[in-house]
Formats: C-alpha cells, structure tokens, sequence
C-alpha cells in the first residue's frame, strides 16, 4: 500500500493528480504531438501565452480547443486577416438609442483560451491591440479600459510554409510570449491512429471521446500557478538561468566587442531579462509536472529551446551559415557549465 493511499492527499496532490488527468486526456486526443500538449500545460500553469508554429494540419487548432474542453473555462478562435480591424478582436461601443447612449459591446478576446490563428497575417494595429491584451490584461477602447479574466491564455499559431502577405511580428511582441514551440509530424504509427480517431468519431456522429474530459475549474488553475511558485530553486541554479540569458547577450554583433568564443556571437541581440523571468518560471512548471518539489538542470535545460528561440536574433555571418537560433541555444547549452 502505497504511502498516498495510507494518509490523506494534501492539496499540492490533488492539484497533481488533476492536471495528470488532463494531460493524459489530452495525449489521448492529440495524438503524436506530446511536446505540444506538455507546453500548452505548462503555459497555463506559468500564467503566459504560447506561439506555435506548424504546418497546416497537425492538430493546433484541435489542441487548444482540447484544452478549453478540460478546464472551466470559454473559448474562442480568431482566423486573423489582413483586413481584420482592432475592433474585431477587442469589441467596440455600440450606440443604443433606447438610452441615447453608447455601451461597450466585448469582443471575442474577453474569453479564457483564446486562439489567434495565423496571427502574423494581421496588420500592425491588430497586433498592437493583441499585445496591450497580452501584456496588460487589458483592453481599451475609446478613453476607457477593459480588464481580461483572471484566468486568459493566447495562443496564437504561424503557417512556415506561407509568407506571402503576412506581416512579421515585433520583437516586443515576440518577447510577451512565454514560449515558442515548433510542430512537426506525427510518425507513422501516430499517424495511422489519427485515422482511427477520426473513423471512431465518424461512426458516432462527430461526437466520440475516448473518456469524459477532466474538468479542472479555474479555481485549481490558479491554486496551481501558486503552487509552482513555490517549488524550490536553487541559488546555483538561479545564477545558471542569469548565466544561459546574459552570455547570449556576451560578443553580439549590438554589444560591446566582440567575444570570438561567446555563443552570442552569431546574434545580433540576444535575450532580455524576461528570457531569465520565464525560464525561471517554465522550469518550476516543468518540475512541478513531473512530480517533484524542486528544480534540477535538466528542468532548465528542457525549457531552454522553447523560451528563448523566439527572443534571440541571429546575425547575418549566422543566417549566411544556416545556424539558426535553436543551433545557438544547443551552443548556450554546452558553454555554460552545469552546478
């Protein structure tokens, strides 16, 4: 008899075992993306947003609606355009001549999850609304503000495949994602279980689920966050963070010399201090997942790639030698020492 049976569950455990529910919940129904279904985790329990870039057909879309289905909470998804307006996405006053007045009427960014499809294909004013929404938990419309629920989740996807007429996001935009996860294809075996999914689901009308989803109310969400923020981090850990973010800064081509040696010199810019915030807190995630009350390397070192690919910026000697930022990272990797 195991130790858990023997005593009651704290609440830590509880909040454990609900969210290995959902992730198996959601292994089950994406299939052949784990790396996908892990992060969309753990950008919900580190209170940040996600972007993810794929080809068309691998089961973003699918993902995050997932998701909305094994949480209590809304969602909602934006085809982004180059004709679509801020107001589509934050809502805009309405005048109502009952009152002889104007009311504001809450665009679809006032829900929970919300997924911005192909969003570099919307024009600079879109994103500036969107990145107020990310980076503010607010929306403004006219002279007033608009505060976002607690619990609000952006994740917005990029086609690699299509670059005509799309608009490429800035980099302060990039910055306010958590994190940035590439999809790739599901192997073969993967592949051929997606097709018995989808026929399971065709015989059924559309309706199939494997099990029923774990609904975790947004009350646990929140009472996780809290929780990974109290695992413990080593200060040796905490200065190998400092380390990995500072020495991408160390011999680019915007900063003071340049250091030969230094991983940095294939960037133009390296990661900003809120590179070291979110590796801190994906970590923590990441540990908290795996069952445990503490941070190792290999928590950092998971994370690493997904945090910071988006926030370097190669420099062109990099970009002539096809050495892109993740090349870099695994570079980072292997010239900060390890405590």
């Amino acid at each position: 008899m195991s130790a858990l049976t023997e005593r009651a569950a704290t609440p830590n455990e509880r909040l454990r075992a609900q969210f290995a529910a959902l992730a198996a919940y959601l292994d089950e129904r994406i299939i052949g993306q784990p790396a996908l279904t892990s992060r969309l985790l753990i950008a919900l329990l580190c209170d940040g947003h996600i972007l993810v870039e794929g080809a068309p057909g691998l089961a973003k879309t699918t993902a995050i609606k997932t998701l909305a289905g094994g949480i209590e909470g809304d969602f909602h998804r934006i085809q982004f355009t180059p004709d679509l307006l801020p107001a589509d996405l934050t809502g805009t006053d309405v005048f109502r001549p009952q009152s002889s007045d104007f009311e504001f009427q809450p665009g679809p960014i006032f829900h929970n999850l919300l997924l911005a499809d192909e969003v570099n294909r919307a024009p600079a004013k879109v994103q500036s609304a969107l990145l107020e929404a990310m980076a503010e938990r607010q929306v403004t419309v006219g002279a007033k503000s608009y505060p976002l629920p607690a619990l609000f989740l952006v994740m917005a996807t990029q086609n690699p495949i299509e670059q005509e007429g799309t608009y490429p996001l800035p980099e302060a935009q990039l910055d306010r994602f958590l994190l940035q996860v590439k999809v790739g294809y599901p192997d073969r075996a993967a592949e051929q279980r997606i097709m018995a999914l989808v026929r399971e689901e065709a015989h059924a009308g559309g309706t199939a689920m494997p099990n029923a989803a774990p609904i975790v109310s947004a009350t646990s969400v929140l009472a996780a966050r809290d929780a990974v923020l109290e695992l413990f981090l080593a200060e040796e850990l905490e200065r190998y963070i400092v380390e990995l973010v500072a020495v991408s800064r160390e011999g680019t081509s915007a900063g003071a010399g340049q250091l030969a040696d230094r991983p940095g010199r294939w960037l133009r810019y390296g990661a900003s201090p809120r590179a070291s915030l979110a590796l801190d807190r994906a970590a923590r995630a990441h540990a908290w997942l795996a069952g445990r009350d503490y941070v190792t390397p290999d928590d950092i070192q998971a994370m690493a790639h997904e945090v910071l690919r988006h926030r370097l910026v190669p420099a062109y000697a990099a970009d002539a030698q096809e050495i892109s930022a993740d090349d870099v990272i695994r570079e980072l990797l292997r010239y900060v020492a390890v405590p």
